[in-house]
């Protein structure tokens, strides 16, 4: 339980403890940061890591006068580090689709959903990578599904590249931006809220849309 709540407080008040961070381990931010984008897109067991409201705190704190940190440093960094965690997912995935596949499940993963989402790029192609990417949880879910999937790695990855970049560099200039007007400041916790909100919406209303659908007769 206490982990729980160190987990929201984190979430919520990302700002002050990266902020704390830059003041105490200095250049070596860039590395947490990096291990966090790697970690949430990178492992699968770990979908659950603030992905897009550290890259709006992260740009905020680059434009600070309070530390050395460089959004021209953070951004590519980031991006390296989402493409990376990327790679591993979807040959992880490649390796343990097969059996998923023989099997009814493996952990949380049911071969159903691979099938369905086979379906899903089927139906929506590469862009498919690049949507996810702003979804919390699904931007894990995707390239192992992609892997384990029939989706051929030479498509998958110019998509998965450009879904990087524009991921990255969308929301940490936003950050830089805009994350240290004073209203933003004060009410830090009110745009991660945000930002979970605008990002988990498309999600809720594909689950509406599929409820709905399955109720007409």
């Amino acid at each position: 339980m206490d982990l729980i709540k160190s987990l929201i407080d984190f979430l919520l008040h990302l700002d002050t403890y990266l902020d704390a961070w830059a003041n105490q381990y200095g250049l070596l931010l860039y590395a947490i940061l990096f291990l966090i984008v790697f970690t949430e897109t990178g492992l699968i067991v770990m979908p659950l890591l603030p992905g897009d409201s550290l890259l709006f705190a992260a740009g905020a704190l680059a434009a600070r006068d309070t530390n050395d940190l460089s959004v021209g440093v953070i951004i590519p960094l980031l991006i390296v580090a989402a493409l990376l965690g990327d790679n591993v997912n979807y040959f992880v995935g490649k390796t343990l689709g097969s059996k998923i596949k023989m099997r009814e499940r493996i952990l949380f993963f049911k071969r159903e959903y691979i099938t369905e989402t086979e379906q899903f790029y089927a139906k929506y192609g590469g862009q498919t990578v690049i949507m996810a990417r702003f979804i919390p949880i699904v931007r894990t879910i995707a390239p192992f599904v992609a892997g384990a999937g029939s989706m051929d790695y030479g498509r998958y990855i110019k998509f998965c590249i450009v879904g990087a970049i524009v991921w990255v560099v969308s929301i940490t200039f936003l950050g830089y931006f805009f994350g240290n007007i004073p209203f933003v400041q004060k009410n830090f916790e009110l745009v991660v809220f945000g930002i979970i909100g605008l990002s988990v919406m498309p999600m809720v209303v594909g689950l509406i849309k599929r409820k709905l659908q399955r109720a007409q007769p």
